[in-house]
């Protein structure tokens, strides 16, 4: 069998439980070397082949994965945080699947978690966002067009911007255009949940300032809106000794 599993956000012991066994059982470990914390590949067994798939192209990770299978071995691909977040992993199940070659998918934590839990942050505060925007910036890979942005910054709900930071003056200066004021709160957090996690509280027209004193050029996540300052939000109805829920009554004024 061939999995694909989900590294975590940056610490070792964030790794899931069926990640972490499956780890150790794996007769061949394919791991994104540019991003996975290196520590995880020490629950590999050691006659474990260890492959980087930072130093391969898709079809050398497609041939390792077919060769594992047709010698009976089990395969891990290690993808960084969840690798439905760019992960690049549907173009590696086409082929899996033109091949009739089994896999399963092991989810991880993302980084957009790791991070929020880095600034003790709730993205969806009741009056002040209920949804969240995963996107990035346009760069050697591109966004369609309709994904801008601008587009995005007008809704003013939370976003969390990936791989972006190189690119900051340019994103600052197109959410702001967008719709976001210069003074809306805004955080930077470089390699969330690593050891050497750090995080930095701003605001949209400071990002460009915070990126460059801090001497941050990769690595690190970029979340906008009014919920990075955790003011001004409602209470929660669930909780709320007035409000009727199908496990409680509420208290009747």
């Amino acid at each position: 069998m061939i999995y694909f599993v989900g590294a975590g956000s940056g610490a070792p012991d964030l790794i899931t439980v069926r990640g972490k066994q499956l780890i150790e059982t794996a007769d061949i470990l394919i791991y994104a070397g540019s991003l996975v914390n290196p520590e995880l590949l020490l629950y590999a067994g050691p006659d474990c082949k260890l492959y980087n798939s930072a130093e391969m192209t898709l079809e050398e990770v497609f041939k390792v994965m077919e060769e594992g299978e047709l010698a009976g071995e089990d395969t891990v691909r290690l993808h960084t945080g969840d690798p439905c977040l760019y992960g690049a992993i549907r173009e590696q199940m086409d082929l899996l699947d033109e091949k009739e070659l089994p896999y399963d998918y092991c989810p991880g934590v993302s980084s957009f978690c790791g991070a929020a839990s880095a600034l003790n942050l709730e993205y969806t505060l009741p009056d002040v966002s209920q949804s969240v925007i995963i996107t990035r910036m346009a760069g050697r890979t591109p966004v369609p067009e309709k994904e801008n942005i601008e587009s995005f910054a007008a809704h003013q709900a939370t976003m969390v911007i990936f791989l972006s930071t190189g690119m900051i003056k340019e994103l600052s200066e197109k959410l702001v255009k967008g719709g976001y004021t210069r003074e809306t709160p805004a955080a930077i957090v470089y390699k969330a949940t690593w050891e050497d996690e750090q995080t930095f509280l701003c605001t949209v027209g400071t990002l460009c300032q915070t990126v460059r004193e801090h001497g941050i050029t990769k690595t690190a996540l970029i979340i906008v809106g009014d919920a990075v300052s955790h003011h001004h939000y409602k209470r929660s109805k669930l909780y709320d000794p007035e409000f009727t829920t199908g496990y409680r009554k509420g208290i009747e004024k």
